[in-house]
């Protein structure tokens, strides 16, 4: 495969939404997402409500790249090679000592070989992207109040936890007005999104104009993928896409059979007819990847287009768009906004700044001093034995299943189209693929083999 990456090369481009092209105010949409599922908890089925009180310090537990064992209401951090790097049960973390008790350096009984384990299971989550965070930060404090409160050894609150997504998110939510997160994001956009700035927006026409297809294929319904396109974009923003999938029901829309999942019509919204196949652009729901290809081959003329997909989630985007359609895939990672110097980068714009009360939440994206790196860490050290550094599971799967990674659009608006990217290659050094700079720890570390 060539060395390097150029957006020319491609013939369509697509995108997440939620995170992706859709940026959010992350320190005031994760307390939204928080209460939203505390609330829940609390009120309908009756937890402590401890719950609803959280510290702008509490929020430091927050790390993309955590399991939680939904058995034994442990959180951990793997290496790349499946042992555990940090665990904490509940917030509590585990000392070297009990960490290497329980966990021993041995590979996590439910690690298996990157292509074979799943992100979610019965047995456990791992929590991938900003929507997600906030919820592990309740998930470990509702095992430390049954820790506390009951002396629980083993844990059953996932099933309330599945219960208060559904409340909060399912697909009729958004026009019932039910739960707390929807009305709360239709009442006051501007505090939770940011706008695109106008160089994403020149930079998307320019996109069209050099006759790239552009796609929008998000897991969001459709009602909600709307409002945040007009407030993010403008009232214009449909001329901007070719085809637009919403409720996507990633991965599933890249890893499931046609027949398991076709596209659905919508009209006002709401899906009317399943589609044996996809015969022309427009604005679909559900779907999957099979049909949308031979779509795009009829609209290029192409046997085998090249898609390139923009998305923030390994799990629901850049893996499955690699590893199942074979496209090219650019994550967006904020862990490498203001990553440089250990300084993070303001997180929302200064006119904002004070105009919000209550506990705010650490901007995400930046370093939990719990957790340490998103990229390397070590085993702790217990005597006698030096630390050791890792590359951690998040960030070798960041080098197998991305093409290149970004802080944001942002980062890239303004390069010209034929602009060639360093890939990520297993040639190359683990750094290669991050632009406009390797995460500041990877640079210092070059040297590091993968154990």
């Amino acid at each position: 495969m060539a060395q390097h990456f150029s957006l020319a090369a491609c013939d369509v481009v697509g995108f997440d939404l939620d995170h992706t092209l859709c940026r959010y105010n992350l320190p005031e949409s994760a307390v939204l997402i928080y209460n939203s599922f505390a609330q829940f908890l609390v009120k309908e089925k009756g937890y402590d409500k401890e719950l609803l009180t959280v510290t702008p310090e509490d929020w430091d537990f927050c790390c993309k790249g955590l399991a939680l064992d939904l058995e034994d209401g442990n959180f951990i951090k793997l290496a790349d090679n499946g042992t555990v790097l940090r665990a904490s049960h509940g917030t509590k973390m585990m000392a070297p000592e009990a960490l290497a008790e329980e966990y021993g350096g041995k590979e996590w009984k439910y690690f298996m070989s990157d292509t074979g384990m799943a992100c979610r299971s019965g047995k456990y989550y791992f929590y991938d992207n900003y929507f997600d965070l906030p919820g592990a930060l309740l998930c470990a404090r509702v095992v430390d109040s049954l820790t506390k409160n009951n002396g629980q050894k083993t844990f059953d609150f996932w099933k309330d936890i599945v219960a208060g997504i559904q409340h909060n998110y399912k697909m009729s939510a958004f026009k019932e007005n039910c739960g707390i997160y929807f009305p709360e994001i239709k009442r006051d956009p501007g505090r939770y999104l940011h706008t695109c700035p106008e160089s994403v927006k020149k930079w998307l026409r320019q996109l069209k104009n050099a006759g790239k297809i552009l796609l929008l294929i998000t897991s969001s319904h459709s009602d909600y993928c709307r409002l945040l396109c007009e407030y993010i974009l403008g009232n214009d923003f449909t001329d901007l896409f070719d085809i637009v999938i919403t409720n996507a029901l990633k991965p599933g829309f890249f890893s499931h059979l046609p027949s398991q999942r076709p596209f659905w019509t919508l009209e006002n919204d709401e899906e009317q007819e399943a589609l044996p196949s996809l015969d022309k652009p427009g604005w679909y729901s559900q779907g999957n990847a099979v049909h949308l290809y031979e779509l795009l081959k009829k609209m290029t003329g192409k046997s085998e287009p090249k898609v390139v997909y923009f998305g923030d989630s390994m799990h629901s985007d850049i893996f499955p768009a690699r590893h199942y359609s074979n496209w090219e895939t650019v994550l967006i990672l904020e862990e490498l906004r203001g990553d440089r110097d250990g300084k993070p980068e303001e997180s929302e714009p200064l006119e904002k700044k004070g105009k919000y009360e209550g506990p705010k939440a650490k901007p995400l994206n930046t370093l939990s001093k719990k957790w340490g790196s998103f990229f390397i860490d070590s085993v702790s050290g217990l005597e006698n034995t030096e630390d050791s550094l890792f590359y951690t599971w998040s960030c070798k799967r960041i080098s197998t299943y991305s093409t290149i990674a970004i802080p944001s659009i942002e980062a890239i608006a303004e390069l010209p189209l034929d602009y060639k990217f360093s890939r990520f290659s297993s040639s190359n050094s683990k750094t290669a693929g991050y632009y406009p700079n390797p995460p500041s720890i990877l640079s210092n570390n070059e040297t590091l083999t993968a154990k």
